[in-house]
């Protein structure tokens, strides 16, 4: 089985990356990575939902318990009847984040990019219809931000690519992409099962793989931008070191000044309405957060 750090960094190579997971000094400098603490300054982090907390704990044991497990961790917690920010009952965390500074910078002329995380859902966890949890967004300046909702204006000018759970703990990429043609026939292709929801985004690679409770789950998902005026993007998730997911012959952008900017680190209940929230107080625990510039 791979190592976590070959987990979060599934690629051969890379201009200069970021992690808050913590190998030994010699792997740091031998892959060109910045050692970064699991906290809000030195991660980018910003707009906050600040009715919201993302403490940083020592996470519960796991299942299957090993040395390479986080010691610390972002804890989200998902009170009961909990579901999106907006609902009377809010639950989650949500924020952007950017990584550190030299790789914000790079990211304004990027590419290529990787990012990922672990998440450990707490044991007897319910999934009941489905939730949100964070993945790589970006676009044209403020525009970049709230590519998500139910957003359909400027949509050309923003891409979000969060990941789901849904029932069962089967996995997807939930994408808003710039909204045409080639986009979606491009995605409603991924296997095993992809749909465009009426009025969101669209459901990519449903069941592409199951997600498990009381154990660390592996999430890294690269993006290729495309060169403007041809449908050249890829979209690629790896879950514990396997590709699950590999999109191609996309458009994330029409405009040069479109760029990747980092995670939409959010994760929350929801879908709208009380037949989504959480049925019970449950808690959720994200750590080892990592990038990369490819290129």
């Amino acid at each position: 089985m791979l190592s976590p750090w070959s987990q979060l960094f599934p690629i051969s190579s890379f201009h200069l990356g970021f992690t808050t997971f913590s190998p030994s000094p010699a792997s740091i400098d031998e892959h060109h990575v910045i050692s970064v603490r699991l906290a809000d300054s030195p991660l980018g982090i910003h707009k906050i939902t600040r009715s919201l907390t993302h403490e940083v704990v020592c996470p519960p044991p796991t299942l299957h318990p090993s040395s390479d497990d986080p010691q610390l961790a972002w804890q989200a917690r998902y009170p009961k009847g909990s579901c999106s920010p907006k609902t009377e009952i809010p639950g989650g965390f949500g924020f952007y984040l950017g990584g550190p500074k030299e790789i914000v910078s790079l990211l304004e002329g990027a590419k290529e990019a990787v990012f990922g995380y672990r998440v450990m859902f707490e044991k007897g966890w319910e999934w009941v219809k489905g939730g949100k949890l964070p993945g790589i967004y970006g676009g044209i300046g403020d525009i970049a931000y709230r590519c998500s909702g139910g957003r359909q204006n400027d949509r050309c000018k923003c891409f979000d690519v969060r990941l789901m759970w849904r029932r069962g703990g089967q996995g997807e990429i939930y994408a808003y992409l710039p909204i045409n043609e080639t986009n979606t026939n491009a995605l409603i292709a991924v296997p095993p099962c992809s749909e465009a929801n009426p009025d969101y985004g669209i459901s990519v690679g449903i069941g592409a793989w199951i997600f498990g409770s009381g154990v660390w789950t592996t999430i890294a998902q690269r993006v290729q931008l495309n060169d403007i005026g041809r449908a050249d993007g890829e979209l690629q998730l790896w879950i514990n070191g396997e590709c699950v997911i590999h999109a191609k012959g996309l458009i994330f952008r029409e405009d040069e000044a479109s760029h990747i900017k980092g995670m939409h680190f959010q994760t929350f209940f929801g879908g709208h309405g009380s037949d989504w929230a959480s049925p019970k107080d449950q808690h959720a625990w994200f750590s080892d957060v990592s990038g990369a510039v490819i290129r």
